[in-house]
């Protein structure tokens, strides 16, 4: 989202788009304090990137009518609640997971591949029940053991699973969340490659991270500032897919990845988007 904003600042000038944020926002009732600061101060879209914020930004819509809120991914608008003015964002993270754990199985050379989740819930959720769903159509022995830390934000968590996952014999992690800055660091120390999601991770481990399903935010940020402008406060929910090009899968060209895998995702990308595969089992 923050790659999102920055490319739509960049597009319309910053003397046309002001931005402000506040990050590190892993307890709730922080980001329900900055959700109404920037809603006392003026601006006029207030994104809260986090399905844990929902309930406070949905609070405080209730007292700011004319100030427009974002949150995701989700596509609660708010509308049961009597409300107009918020917005609601998802991505279909399936659909690139699956294509992902095409590309790992294929590249699997153990037999075991390991996923460190964060909260059963959300695009994480859907990102990692396609990426295990596409790497057992593609090998139904592989086997991929799954596990959630509990936290979107702890990298000794996340680091601990993933070197769980090393020991029990993956050659290959995934995972989701700002947590998987200590998985990928497991990775990086052991050897092993990794698969991303949400934004481009080949910068943290050069040598190790194969592929990224990337969510890329700009026409939807687009779009809520035009209908902001307009008068439309909210009311609409977004969805980033393959077909629609907000969802990209971006390879590390550091890594190589062979012809044939690449011709197997291309495949995969293609059927998702004519229907063909359904990317949740």
């Amino acid at each position: 989202m923050w790659d999102g904003l920055n490319a739509v600042q960049a597009e319309m000038g910053a003397d046309n788009l002001q931005i402000a944020y506040s990050d590190g926002m892993f307890q709730v009732a922080d980001a329900a304090a900055a959700i109404r600061d920037y809603a006392s101060e003026g601006y006029d879209l207030v994104i809260a990137h986090g399905t844990q914020y929902g309930n406070s930004m949905f609070d405080v819509a209730v007292d700011f009518p004319e100030t427009s809120f974002a949150w995701g991914t989700a596509t609660d608008t708010g509308a049961d609640k009597g409300l107009n003015n918020v917005f609601a964002y998802e991505a279909l993270a399936q659909e690139g997971g699956y294509v992902n754990g095409v590309i790992a199985a294929l590249m699997n050379q153990s037999g075991v591949m390991g996923v460190v989740g964060p909260v059963e819930a959300g695009d994480a959720k859907l990102y990692i029940d396609g990426f295990k769903y596409g790497a057992e159509q593609t090998k139904p022995d592989i086997k991929v053991n799954v596990s959630y830390t509990g936290s979107f934000g702890d990298t000794a968590l996340a680091s601990e699973a993933a070197n769980t996952h090393i020991a029990a014999g993956a050659d290959i992690l995934t995972g989701s969340a700002q947590q998987v800055v200590g998985a990928i660091t497991a990775a990086k120390d052991k050897g092993v490659k990794w698969f991303g999601t949400q934004s481009d991770q080949s910068s943290l481990a050069p040598e190790n991270v194969v592929a990224t399903q990337v969510f890329d935010w700009r026409d939807t940020i687009k779009d809520m500032i035009a209908l902001n402008k307009a008068g439309t406060y909210g009311g609409k929910a977004y969805s980033l897919s393959l077909a629609n090009g907000g969802l990209k899968i971006v390879y590390n060209p550091g890594v190589e990845v062979p012809a044939e895998v690449k011709a197997a995702a291309d495949a995969a990308i293609e059927g998702i988007k004519s229907g063909a595969i359904k990317p949740l089992p």
